[in-house]
């Protein structure tokens, strides 16, 4: 079957991997459980429902974009129908991380199949039991020509990496992800990188505390704070400080208990590198609350760090775990000596309720996308695009974008022979003259 060109067919195979998904919900959930006990709430909220939603809104929509754009044409050109062509890149490599294993495989795996697009999927060897029901819904879903999934480890990485693409979607680390680009580069591939960074969160004297207290905890300690556009650092006005962190324990407290460890709405570290790598960041620093570990069960309690010195480990990279570091500032000087020392992040959130210090915020620094007075939540709107800039990223997906992402965009111009205008054939003579200004006119 030919789905370069075939839109009726990729929409009827798209509808096959929605109802092969909802058959296997329950197992990806649980899945998801057995590699680092994602709440099965969390496995719903941010993997399976955004994955099947995703699939329902490009089934619904798909003729529609891959439509071709009718678009205003240059006067000189007159007569003529100009548009804009979508058609497919041809083989795509798709390479999923391990922090929101499902959706993060499988949502730019629709956009790509729904573009036209062969794909091979290589899903993170971090979680084995989520890349095997991928593994198995592909091969239920997809012929092997048109989808196919690549299970390994480094090994398998580098060997997928060595091979010419047409257009290469990586989402992880700032480190690979610069891997991955000298890789395409080889072959001038186009990719789209979905990074990270450290994403600051704002806190000015107008906030209401108790409200940004409660966002900040959800969307920091969600997955157990392994997500890449979680508040990697507070800057909290000098003076509100001990209040603010005040109510970040009550809001811990009342989400996961007096002991988040046998809290079931609480997820684990993803292995005992990532485990160690965290734990030595609590070693060096003031915990004031939280700080409890335990490697057999790779465990780390939501932790609130106070004052972290620049030089610090937890402040040199993104933390990408359940550690909070809370810095304070007095005057938007502050803010900018802090927020300069590092790339632009993926995402930025402020809390105030000052429109005008929100929208100064908001335009003085670059970043991926964010929130004003909430967290995380950007991601969630298909009509939003998500991606970085700078170090945190290149290009951006979601919704109608995401078919772009996947798409190269032809211009044609259709051009009626009833009509032709001499003006720009040679001999040019005395048209010189005329055609500046018909020119400065247009």
């Amino acid at each position: 079957m030919n789905y370069k060109t075939n839109i009726a067919a990729r929409k009827e195979t798209l509808i096959k991997l929605l109802n092969v998904i909802i058959t296997h919900e329950n197992e990806i959930i649980d899945a998801l459980y057995q590699d680092f006990k994602k709440p099965a709430f969390e496995a719903v909220l941010t993997e399976t429902n955004y994955v099947i939603s995703e699939l329902k809104d490009t089934i619904k929509n798909i003729h529609k974009w891959a439509r071709p754009k009718k678009v205003f044409p240059f006067l000189l050109n007159f007569p003529s129908t100009d548009y804009i062509y979508k058609e497919p890149y041809g083989k795509v490599l798709i390479i999923a991380p391990w922090n929101y294993p499902f959706q993060l495989a499988l949502c730019p795996l629709i956009s790509a199949v729904a573009a036209g697009n062969q794909v091979v999927l290589k899903p993170s060897e971090l979680t084995p039991k989520t890349s095997e029901i991928i593994t198995k819904i592909i091969e239920k879903t997809f012929a092997v020509n048109h989808v196919q999934v690549k299970q390994g480890g480094l090994e398998v990485s580098q060997k997928l990496l060595s091979e010419r693409w047409d257009y290469i979607f990586f989402t992880g680390s700032v480190p690979v992800g610069k891997i991955v680009a000298k890789a395409a580069a080889e072959n001038l591939t186009p990719v789209t990188l979905e990074l990270g960074g450290k994403n600051p969160c704002i806190i000015d004297n107008t906030a209401n505390l108790k409200l940004a207290a409660k966002r900040i905890v959800w969307g920091k300690f969600i997955n157990a704070g392994q997500t890449c556009i979680a508040p990697d650092y507070i800057l909290i006005q000098k003076d509100m400080k001990r209040h603010f962190m005040e109510f970040m324990k009550l809001e811990i407290t009342k989400a996961y208990g007096e002991n988040p460890k046998s809290s079931p709405d609480y997820a684990r570290i993803i292995n005992t590198k990532n485990w160690l790598r965290l734990a030595n960041m609590i070693e060096e620093n003031k915990v004031i609350f939280g700080g409890q570990t335990d490697i057999e069960d790779c465990y780390i309690s939501p932790t609130l760090i106070d004052e972290s010195s620049v030089d610090t480990l937890i402040m040199q990279d993104e933390i990408f775990g359940p550690l909070l570091p809370i810095l304070s500032y007095e005057n938007e000087g502050d803010i900018n000596r802090i927020i300069s020392k590092y790339e632009k992040p993926l995402s930025l959130y402020v809390f105030t309720e000052d429109k005008k210090f929100a929208k100064k915020i908001i335009k003085h620094y670059s970043f991926g996308g964010g929130c004003i007075n909430d967290t995380v939540v950007h991601f969630s709107n298909k009509r939003l695009p998500f991606g970085g800039v700078g170090h945190s990223g290149i290009g951006a997906y979601h919704g109608s974008l995401s078919f772009d992402t996947f798409s190269h965009k032809k211009g044609i111009v259709k051009k009626a022979n009833w009509l032709d205008l001499p003006m720009r054939y040679a001999p040019y003579n005395d048209k010189l003259k005329s055609i500046q200004k018909l020119l400065k006119w247009i």
